[in-house]
């Protein structure tokens, strides 16, 4: 009887110290999600600066600037792909306003 005891001892120990780590990565998997959420819409942002001062008479065609719009872009396709997979703390209301931004500057 006293063997079965210090097994079940030891599976709630166990099993408490893995509901522990679970929660621990729970909350650095939120923190990193928003982080990345974050990053993501000031880099986008950034983007629509860049191509609105781009646009400008006074820069249109300067090499630098165009440069700088193709890093950005490379940036932005690589945040993409984290954004896949950290889309759950996304400010949605806040992207489709700077979606709207990045098309009335298209147009």
């Amino acid at each position: 009887m006293t063997l079965i005891q210090l097994i079940l001892a030891i599976s709630i120990v166990l099993n408490a110290f893995l509901l522990w780590y679970l929660i621990s990565l729970l909350k650095k998997f939120f923190f990193i999600s928003q982080n990345m959420s974050d990053t993501y819409l000031a880099a986008k942002a950034f983007n629509i600066f860049v191509h609105s001062m781009y646009s400008m008479e006074s820069y249109h065609g300067e090499p630098m600037i165009q440069e700088l719009m193709v890093r950005i872009r490379e940036v932005m396709d690589d945040m993409e792909k984290f954004r896949e997979i950290f889309e759950y703390t996304i400010d949605a209301e806040l992207e489709e306003e700077l979606d709207g931004t990045a098309e009335e500057e298209e147009a």
